[in-house]
């Protein structure tokens, strides 16, 4: 059983991982059975689908930095409130690259089981992210 301190670090170390591209340390880091509540029905479990879509966001918003804003930490779960902003440089959900510099905030809570993440929830400003880039689906 980890710490809630180290529970709350490994969630800030996934983050730095994701969006550097350190492929190595999420399989690291993600359970096999890792499940994301917030991804579409049918979402294979395990650390390839977080890969996938950290593919897609980085290739859409190279420059995409996120920011913890508030971590806290209480148990096997750690609540993060976070802001995500970048560029939109490359195609993403369908959208052509628009060069607009966006932003969303949102929630995400996560479970820890064994020194890795086991579950994922999270609440984000989607859909205001897809107007900005002028699409009309989140």
């Amino acid at each position: 059983m980890t710490s809630p301190e180290a529970n709350r670090q490994l969630i800030e170390e996934h983050y730095a991982a994701v969006w550097s591209g350190d492929e190595t340390a999420v399989r690291r880091q993600v359970a096999a059975d890792f499940v994301d509540h917030a991804m579409p029905d049918g979402t294979p479990p395990g650390p390839e689908a977080v890969l996938e879509l950290s593919r897609t966001l980085r290739s859409g918003f190279p420059d995409m930095q996120v920011t913890v804003l508030q971590a806290v930490a209480e148990g096997d779960r750690v609540a993060v409130h976070a802001r995500w902003s970048g560029t939109h440089q490359g195609r993403f959900r369908g959208l052509d690259p628009t060069g607009r510099r966006v932003g969303m905030e949102g929630m995400v809570f996560w479970r820890v089981a064994d020194g890795c993440i086991a579950e994922r929830w999270a609440v984000l400003d989607t859909e205001s992210l897809q107007r900005r880039l002028g699409g009309d689906r989140a």
